[in-house]
């Protein structure tokens, strides 16, 4: 069985179909690792189902996956039988009927504060500041275009997020005023973040942004661009924002995503005393 061609078929029809670029990696990804498992059949027609299952068993009895890794395992193998063969595999007798819910974690008003106080580089802080005004994705950071800031509006729109939906942020003045010194000082020509070379700037590049800045703040706790997300919803929820506008600002489909970040603020109530222990 020649895996490329199975790869890039998988990849082309994906295309067609419109997936995000982010979607189309992690579900070749999950292919190439199950198609390294199933590589003595001739073709994808001859795997039974029966090896499907074991391939999956195996990973769960060994703990090497988590429940959302599992789910995105079985949900790549289906997907590929489905484009490349036309064939629609029964897999959800596979699929995790317990989900464990972690409560997303987020920076404090504080620690976002240290984080961008204490990043001194001009574009750094800006990429930073971008992240967290307006709870981005590391992808939707990345693919922000210069003709995006639409600065008379006081609004950014996020073209083609998570489930190819566009959106609109708005656009903080004191980010508006971090933007506008750092167009001046780099002068980028399309994407509003670019490489040395021109072009997107790389997520690598962004990640090793934030580590370094976690450092300089004394940040304990670790984090990813994605917690600088998670810090936009959870502050909005703990200023009074109406959770349905949060979600709109985060681009969810569904309420149940966000509701996720009303648990982290149930949290903080409990610590909020009573007035029992003022009398």
């Amino acid at each position: 069985m020649n895996s490329e061609i199975i790869l890039e078929t998988f990849e082309k029809r994906l295309l067609m179909q419109r997936y995000a670029g982010n979607t189309i990696r992690s579900y070749k990804d999950y292919a190439s690792i199950f198609l390294k498992h199933v590589s003595k059949y001739p073709s994808l027609e001859e795997i039974p189902l029966s090896d499907i299952e074991a391939f999956i068993n195996e990973k769960v009895q060994n703990g090497k996956i988590s429940v959302s890794y599992q789910k995105g395992l079985v949900g790549a193998i289906k997907k590929m039988y489905e484009l490349i063969l036309d064939k629609k595999i029964q897999l959800d007798y596979l699929y995790p009927k317990r989900s464990f819910s972690k409560l997303p974690k987020f920076f404090s008003k504080e620690e976002v504060r240290n984080i961008l106080d204490n990043t001194q580089n001009l574009k750094h802080k800006a990429i930073l500041m971008t992240i967290y005004s307006c709870g981005l994705r590391l992808s939707e950071l990345l693919n922000l275009k210069i003709k995006d800031i639409k600065s008379s509006d006081g609004i950014i729109r996020i073209h083609q997020s998570k489930g190819n939906k566009d959106r609109i942020v708005s656009l903080p003045d004191k980010l508006l005023a971090t933007l506008r010194h750092y167009y001046q000082a780099f002068k980028p020509k399309e994407y509003l973040f670019e490489g040395e070379k021109g072009g997107k700037y790389s997520e690598r590049s962004v990640q090793l942004i934030l580590k370094k800045a976690l450092i300089k703040a004394n940040v304990q706790s670790e984090g990813s661009v994605h917690t600088g997300r998670h810090s936009y919803a959870t502050h909005l929820i703990q200023s009074g924002i109406d959770i349905r506008i949060v979600k709109e600002l985060l681009g969810h489909e569904n309420i149940k995503t966000t509701m996720i970040y009303t648990h982290i603020t149930d949290i903080d109530k409990q610590k909020t005393p009573s007035p029992l222990d003022f009398l």
